[in-house]
């Protein structure tokens, strides 16, 4: 959080100069007035400046943006953050190079990030605010692949007969897999096993 302090003629001309230096609207900010202006004698022998001090609010994409950039900077990475807000969730971008080691095997090492962001962001918050961090598109890939991936396997339990069980997969994908064969008329789906090592099994209606 940025914090300034500046003197102008009047309160206006100090609040004026604080917000061109931050970059910021008044609604971005906190204002303290810390002095007020004096007229001197005969108008101009004694007087004071006005002197505030200009203070930015704090603000979710601010708290997430300084907590990923020493996060990143301890691992000697220096991706491009973007954050934005849409329909009441966060959503967070990165982008840059070897960021592989950030996406983890399906995905793990994300969803470990994007948990420890939310707590951080939660923790101390009245109004819980969901954050979704994703790489490059990393999620939206391994959507289609996981679709691909139902259609290929139902297709071939409806051929078979038999039922097949996918690997462990995480709250996520397990529910991608679901909804992409819930209008299936041949399949159906449902779950088995404990955390960490639960998993989907796609069977034929009649054996289920």
């Amino acid at each position: 959080m940025r914090v300034i302090e500046k003197s102008g003629k009047t309160i206006d001309d100090a609040v004026k100069a604080a917000l061109l230096e931050l970059n910021l609207t008044e609604s971005e900010v906190e204002i303290e007035i810390l002095e007020e202006p004096k007229n001197g004698f005969l108008g101009f022998i004694g007087g004071k400046d006005a002197l505030v001090r200009v203070s930015e609010k704090e603000n979710n994409n601010n708290k997430i943006n300084d907590f990923l950039q020493i996060l990143f900077e301890k691992m000697s990475l220096n991706p491009e953050i973007s954050i934005n807000e849409v329909d009441g969730n966060i959503l967070v971008n990165l982008q840059g190079e070897d960021l592989g080691i950030l996406i983890g095997r399906r995905g793990e090492t994300l969803d470990s990030l994007q948990f420890l962001v939310n707590l951080f962001v939660n923790k101390s918050s009245e109004n819980y605010k969901k954050v979704i961090i994703d790489i490059e598109d990393y999620r939206k890939k391994r959507e289609n692949t996981l679709y691909s991936l139902a259609e290929k396997l139902s297709n071939k339990v409806k051929k078979t007969g038999r039922k097949i069980s996918l690997e462990p997969m995480s709250p996520q994908e397990r529910r991608i897999i679901h909804m992409a064969l819930q209008e299936n008329k041949s399949v159906n789906t449902y779950s088995e096993g404990e955390e960490p090592f639960r998993k989907v099994v796609i069977a034929p209606k009649r054996n289920y």
